[in-house]
C-alpha cells in the first residue's frame, strides 16, 4: 500500500452473499480474503490529502514518495467493534513512600511518572534529545492523513489497538476462521478462553523480529514480516498444539505445554534459521517457559490446568465484577492478574526495588535523583545528574509496562465481543512507548538525538554489526533497551502520544461530529501506523526506525 494510497474503507458494508459470521458480529468478505487481501502486491496510489501545516517539514514525504505494499498493516475489513468507555472511579495507585514498588508497578504511575520527562521535553531540557516543539503541527497532519486515508467520518468503525488487527494482515479475518472451525460444543466461553491463550502467547512473542526475519504461511503461501509474520507465525504453531499438553484439545496454551518447549521447536515454528533467523530466539523461548512455571504457580488466576484463558472466569467471579445486564470489570483488576500473575516470566536482571522486580520500568536520568551524602556515595545511578532536594530513591525509575498493557489492549477484545465483558478504566491505559510510536516523533523532526548520543549510538551499532556479521545497509545508531537513551525516548513517547490524541481530534473535529477518537483508536489508526510508513520511507532498505534496540526479545 502506497503511503496516500487508498484502500477500501474499513467501515463499508460487506453483502450477505459473501460473508461469514465473525466474533462480536463482524462479518469478513470470502472474495476479498481471496482475491482482494494482496497484501504483498504494490497498490496503486491516489493523491495524498494530507494538508501541510503551517510549519513546513522537509522529512515529510511527498504524495509521490511511497512507502513498500508489503509490509504496512493492512486494517481488517471487519475489526472487532469498538467499545464505549465506561467513566468509573478508580482506585488510586499506592501511595509509594509506603508501597514504592506496589506504586511502579501500577498503570497509574505510567502517565504519571513520564509526565516528568515530557515537561522537560516541551522546555526543550531533555538529556539526550533536542526538542523542536514547532514542528508538532507536522505529526498531526500527518497522522490525520492516514486516519482520512483509511476510514470514513466519524471514524467510529476504527478498532481500538489490538493484536486481533495482526491476525487479518491483507483482510483476511483469520481469528473468525479459527472460531469457525471448532464444534457446536465449544460454547462462547470456552470460545474466549482460546482466544485469550492465543493472544497471550502471540503478544508475548510480538518483540521486533529484526530485519531479515520472515514468515512463509503454510495456508497461503505468502510471505509476512515484523508484526504481522510473527502474528501469523504464532497463530500457525497454536493451531498445531506447539502451546498445549492437553491431547484432547490442541487449541489452548497451558503450563505444560510451555514448559516442555525448546529453544528448537520454537525456531522451527518461526521458521528461524541461518538467512533467517528470528531476533532474541532463545530469550522468547525462555520466557515462554518461564510463562510455564508461572501459569503453574498461580491456580487463583490461571487454574489447575494453568492457563491463560482462566482468567476469563477469574475476571467473572470477582467480587468487584459488577453484573448488570452486561457484566462491568474495573480494568485494575486485569492489570493485577497479569502484572502479578506474569511476573515470573520477566528476565532476573530487570529493575528491583525493595527485591521486588518491577518488570518494563528503567533509571532515567531526567527522572528526579537521590542527592548524594559523603556516606553513602552512588546511591543514585546517575549522580551526575540533576536532582530534587530529598529524592526517593524510587523516584529515578521510570516505568513503561509496554507488553503488559499490549496484553491488555488485546485481550479485552475477545472478552469484549464474545461475552460483552464491559471494562471500566481503560483510560487509564497509555500510548505504548515503542520504536514505531517513538520513532513518529523523531522522523517528523520534533526530537533530534543530541550529537554525543548519536556518536555513541553509532559506534555501537559498528560494534553489533562486526560482533554478529551483520551488514549495515541503513546505518543507524543502536542502543540496549536500559540505555538511558532509550529510557528518555520512551518516557517522551507517553506524554507525547496524550498531547498528539488531543491536538488530533482538535483538527478532526469537524469530521468527528462532536464525538472524539480514543487514544486506543488513535494507536491503532495513526501514530502505530504512521511511524511505520514513515520509517519505510525514511531507511527503504530496511525499514527499521530511526533508533535500532540491541534487544533480547522481551521488550519490544
Amino acid at each position: 500500500m502506497g503511503l496516500f494510497s487508498r484502500k477500501s474503507r474499513a467501515p463499508k458494508a460487506v453483502s450477505t452473499a459473501s460473508a461469514t459470521a465473525t466474533a462480536g458480529g463482524a462479518s469478513t468478505g470470502a472474495s476479498t480474503a481471496a482475491g482482494g487481501g494482496n497484501d504483498s502486491a504494490s497498490i496503486e496510489s491516489e493523491n495524498s490529502n494530507i494538508r501541510s501545516s503551517t510549519t513546513t517539514n522537509s522529512r515529510i514525504p511527498s504524495q509521490n514518495n511511497r512507502a513498500s505494499a508489503s509490509s504496512v498493516p493492512q486494517t481488517p475489513l471487519t475489526p472487532m467493534t469498538p467499545h464505549p468507555m465506561l467513566k468509573v472511579n478508580m482506585p488510586k495507585p499506592p501511595d509509594p513512600s509506603l508501597d514504592a514498588a506496589g506504586y511502579l508497578r501500577s498503570l497509574g504511575a505510567v502517565r504519571e511518572r513520564s509526565r516528568i520527562v515530557t515537561d522537560k521535553a516541551l522546555s526543550n531540557s531533555l538529556n539526550h534529545f533536542d526538542v523542536d516543539i514547532e514542528k508538532f503541527p507536522d505529526v498531526v497532519s500527518f497522522v490525520c492523513g492516514i486516519i482520512k486515508r483509511d476510514f470514513d467520518p466519524p471514524f467510529s468503525s476504527i478498532p481500538p489497538h489490538g493484536r486481533y488487527q495482526h491476525f487479518c494482515v491483507g483482510g483476511r479475518d483469520r481469528v473468525a476462521n479459527l472460531l469457525a472451525t471448532f464444534p457446536e460444543n465449544v460454547d462462547s466461553t470456552e470460545k474466549c478462553r482460546r482466544l485469550v491463550d492465543l493472544f497471550l502467547v502471540s503478544v508475548l512473542l510480538d518483540a521486533g523480529a529484526g530485519t531479515i526475519w520472515s514468515f512463509k504461511s503454510a495456508e497461503n503461501g505468502r510471505v509476512y514480516r515484523r508484526s504481522e509474520g510473527l502474528a501469523i507465525a504464532s497463530l500457525e504453531m497454536f493451531k498445531t498444539g506447539i502451546f498445549s499438553g492437553n491431547q484432547s484439545n490442541k487449541f489452548q496454551v497451558d503450563k505444560d505445554g510451555l514448559r516442555t518447549l525448546t529453544v528448537d521447536q520454537l525456531a522451527k515454528g518461526m521458521q528461524s534459521r541461518p538467512g533467517n533467523e528470528v531476533t532474541g530466539l532463545e530469550g522468547r523461548a525462555h520466557l515462554l517457559i518461564r510463562l510455564g512455571d508461572a501459569l503453574a504457580s498461580n491456580q487463583e488466576f490461571f487454574g489447575e490446568d494453568g492457563r491463560p484463558g482462566n482468567i476469563v472466569d477469574y475476571l467473572l467471579a470477582h467480587p468487584t465484577t459488577q453484573a448488570s445486564s452486561t457484566p462491568i470489570v474495573a480494568l485494575p483488576v486485569l492489570w493485577n492478574v497479569l502484572m502479578s500473575g506474569l511476573a515470573p516470566i520477566w528476565p532476573p536482571s530487570r529493575t528491583a526495588i525493595d527485591g521486588v522486580s518491577l518488570g518494563d520500568a528503567w533509571p532515567c536520568s531526567s527522572m528526579p535523583q537521590q542527592t548524594p551524602t559523603p556516606s553513602s556515595p552512588g546511591l543514585s545511578p546517575f549522580p551526575n545528574s540533576q536532582s530534587g532536594p530529598g529524592a526517593a530513591p524510587w523516584e529515578s525509575i521510570l516505568p513503561f509496562h509496554k507488553l503488559t498493557q499490549w496484553l491488555t489492549y488485546s485481550l479485552i477484545q475477545p472478552m469484549q465481543n464474545l461475552l460483552k465483558i464491559q471494562f471500566a478504566g481503560t483510560e487509564l491505559l497509555t500510548g505504548l512507548p515503542e520504536y514505531r510510536n517513538g520513532g513518529l516523533f523523531i522522523d517528523l523532526g520534533v526530537l533530534t538525538l543530541k550529537p554525543r548520543d548519536l556518536e555513541r549510538g553509532l559506534q555501537n551499532y559498528s560494534d553489533y554489526c562486526r560482533r554478529t556479521g551483520t551488514m549495515g545497509v541503513e546505518v543507524a545508531p543502536m542502543f540496549e533497551p536500559s540505555d538511558d537513551v532509550i529510557v528518555e525516548w520512551r518516557g517522551v513517547t507517553v506524554g507525547f502520544l496524550d498531547k498528539l490524541l488531543i491536538e488530533v481530534n482538535k483538527a478532526l473535529q469537524n469530521e468527528l461530529n462532536v464525538g472524539e477518537l480514543t487514544l486506543a483508536q488513535l494507536l491503532e489508526a495513526g501514530s502505530w501506523k504512521g511511524g511505520r510508513e514513515i520509517a519505510e520511507v525514511s531507511r527503504p532498505n530496511t525499514k527499521e526506525p530511526p533508533i535500532l534496540i540491541d534487544s533480547d526479545g522481551t521488550v519490544f
